[in-house]
């Protein structure tokens, strides 16, 4: 659905490139995390990608074509959702929506179900200056399923959102997922990453220096112990065990009987404690 290799990106007036050297693919019915801090090249690798910066070096293929034998009509199938909400802000929600919708030449998801997904059809005829903060942001993200695209590009989905909010937007992403759309999401918010993604890129200073899945990044960088807390003469205590033969061990199994255990858990690292790991960067 997306195969970019060896993409490089300066910007005009600037001695370093501010993207280097940048390969990946994405599959069908796969959500790629590209992650990084502010300023590493996420999101104007978005730029390139989708054809709004021109001037980069390297290959770009999208749907199984070059993006330079694309026209306008690459807008047609895919969709983009941007970290900055930009809307008619004198116009209601409803008259937004309809309005980009009048751009497609393929027929779009009627707006009032879209709006109805992200959970804005009792405000479908209030205008978007009225708006909070998280309301432009669902509407923003609705706007970009307008045309039902098969490759979706997402840029910090859930800035500005409450947790009913972001769990409501994840849940739609996971939906599109598993309907076969391709989705390359951009963020530094590792948690979302952590939940969506089926594979992270991490990128520093322009350059992708690691592409893993989540899970077997945890499971390699990971301590392999589980952590126990239990009360102990009415106080909290912690003790670590190994993972290997743990069912054979005493101690464990010992803590386990006097019924003080409150909590047990591996040892997992976070995709926080990865990225600075792998990168010596931290995330702001």
């Amino acid at each position: 659905m997306l195969n970019v290799q060896n993409l490089e990106f300066t910007y005009p007036k600037s001695n370093k490139k501010a993207v280097n050297g940048v390969s990946f693919k994405i599959k069908k019915g796969e959500i790629f995390g590209f992650l990084g801090p502010n300023g590493a090249g996420k999101t104007t690798t978005q730029k390139v990608i989708i054809g709004l910066l021109k001037g980069y070096t390297g290959t770009v293929e999208i749907l199984d074509r070059n993006l330079q034998s694309w026209k306008t009509d690459l807008y047609n199938r895919i969709g983009v959702g941007f970290e900055l909400p930009n809307h008619y802000q004198k116009l209601t929600a409803l008259e937004n929506l309809e309005l980009f919708a009048s751009f497609y030449r393929r027929r779009t998801i009627p707006t009032l179900q879209l709006l109805k997904m992200v959970e804005l059809e009792q405000d479908a005829n209030q205008r978007v200056g009225t708006f909070s903060k998280g309301m432009k942001s669902k509407l923003n993200f609705a706007r970009s399923l307008l045309n039902d695209p098969e490759v979706l590009f997402l840029d910090e989905p859930t800035t500005g959102l409450d947790p009913v909010g972001r769990r409501l937007i994840k849940n739609i992403i996971l939906q599109k997922r598993n309907e076969g759309r391709a989705i390359f999401l951009t963020t530094h918010n590792m948690h979302d990453a952590d939940e969506l993604c089926d594979r992270v890129g991490f990128i520093v200073d322009g350059k992708l220096v690691l592409i893993e899945s989540p899970r077997e990044l945890k499971i390699k960088h990971g301590k392999k112990v589980v952590r126990l807390e239990y009360l102990k003469d009415g106080d909290l205590a912690s003790q670590e065990f190994d993972l290997q033969n743990l069912v054979d061990n005493k101690s464990f199994l010992s803590l386990l009987k006097t019924g003080t255990v409150q909590t047990i858990h591996t040892e997992e690292a976070t995709l926080e404690d990865i990225f600075i790991k792998a990168t010596g960067r931290q995330l702001k």
